[in-house]
């Protein structure tokens, strides 16, 4: 049996929380988007929270309350999943990637100050593996730049720095709930932030820009089924039966997070003193909610170690390939070599399993995978 790199812990709760709600008057639109939502504004330590329908929506609704215009330049990191850049880009913004922190894999803040110019309209940095990016220094950038901080926390709910929950250290933040991520709503998303402008903006963009509110309108002595679109938007309305799902994770989130930590200690111990292989570490300051363990080895061996773990049946992954590497950056005229640092942590990273339902035993069968094709993989 093939061991997955990342899964959905799903218990009795949830079942049972969803099927309620697939019973109740309300699939979509209804109250228990509302219970989530208090939820997840609350765990990020925050007034407002936006539920969409995925990750990369919730990238998409942020970038349109960030007023995002063709032409305006956004600087982010390479070492992430193309949605990052590709929400940013779909506004018609021009990508500006700056390269990562050599030990996190993380944007570098000083990288990432060179590559703003007066075009610039938000720095997006990415809580790669669940470790938080260097918020104060790409806040305090953001600041002094006049732009607006994003922090991509796909990998991240339930990680803090410095005792702030990520959700509260940048001007707005987005969380993924995909299955293979720290909690789930099947697929989902949300934006939050503590500024309510944001907020507005974000929840007018994810319901297509309707205006209800009369005092709003231009139009307001229509009727009272007038609504109205000022500017244009999407439907990215998360679901009450993905909601209610979401809420009974939120509740086992710290449980998830304990499990997941023990993890990657079991690893830790086990590759110690291995000189072949370079293990992730977290800042001072930084609990991370391991989302991955990007273990990294020597490059020229990695596609073969890559494939004697997967003829083992260890479902490792890579994260990532550098985003300007795919094609439609690449027509754009983006090249390869212009993150050398990004670069090189794509060339030598291997994601092991890393979710909450690994047992001991899973983990000592990876561990024996690893050390067979570090030893004999040439």
């Amino acid at each position: 049996m093939v061991l997955p790199y990342g899964r959905q812990s799903i218990d009795e709760g949830d079942v049972a929380a969803v099927v309620e709600a697939l019973r109740s008057d309300w699939l979509t639109t209804g109250p228990e988007v509302d219970r989530f939502e208090a939820a997840i504004a609350a765990r990020a330590g925050v007034e407002h929270a936006i539920s969409v329908t995925s990750g990369t929506a919730a990238l998409h609704v942020a970038y349109a309350a960030a007023d995002l215009q063709p032409g305006d330049e956004v600087v982010t990191t390479p070492l992430t999943f193309v949605a990052t850049a590709a929400g940013a880009a779909l506004h018609g913004a021009k990508i500006v990637f700056a390269d990562v922190d050599p030990v996190t894999g993380n944007l570098d803040p000083q990288a990432a100050e060179a590559a703003v110019t007066d075009r610039t309209r938000v720095v997006a940095g990415v809580d790669y593996a669940g470790v938080p990016v260097d918020a104060p220094a790409l806040r305090d950038l953001a600041s002094r730049k006049e732009i607006l901080f994003l922090e991509d926390a796909a990998h991240s709910i339930g990680s803090t720095l410095d005792g702030v929950p990520v959700g509260a250290l940048a001007d707005i933040t987005t969380y993924s709930f995909f299955p293979t991520k720290n909690m789930t709503t099947a697929e989902g998303g949300a934006v939050v932030t503590a500024d309510a402008t944001l907020a507005a903006r974000a929840r007018s963009f994810k319901n297509h820009g309707l205006v209800r509110d009369r005092a709003l309108q231009r139009h307001p002595d229509e009727g009272p089924w007038h609504q109205e679109v000022h500017a244009f938007g999407l439907n990215y309305r998360l679901p009450d039966v993905l909601a209610t799902l979401g809420t009974n994770q939120l509740a086992r989130l710290d449980a998830f997070v304990a499990r997941r930590a023990a993890v990657k200690a079991l690893y830790d111990e086990a590759f110690a003193g291995i000189d072949e292989l370079e293990l992730p570490t977290a800042p001072a300051g930084a609990a991370p909610a391991w989302h991955l363990y990007p273990l990294r080895v020597p490059a020229e061996r990695r596609r073969a170690i890559f494939e004697s773990l997967r003829e083992q049946g260890i479902g490792v992954q890579v994260n990532y390939i550098p985003a300007y590497w795919h094609p439609v950056f690449e027509d754009l005229g983006y090249q390869r070599g212009m993150c050398p640092v990004a670069e090189d942590y794509y060339r030598r990273e291997i994601s092991l399993p890393m979710f909450p339902d690994l047992t001991d035993a899973d983990v000592e069968r990876v561990v024996a995978a690893v050390r067979h094709a570090v030893a004999t993989v040439r």
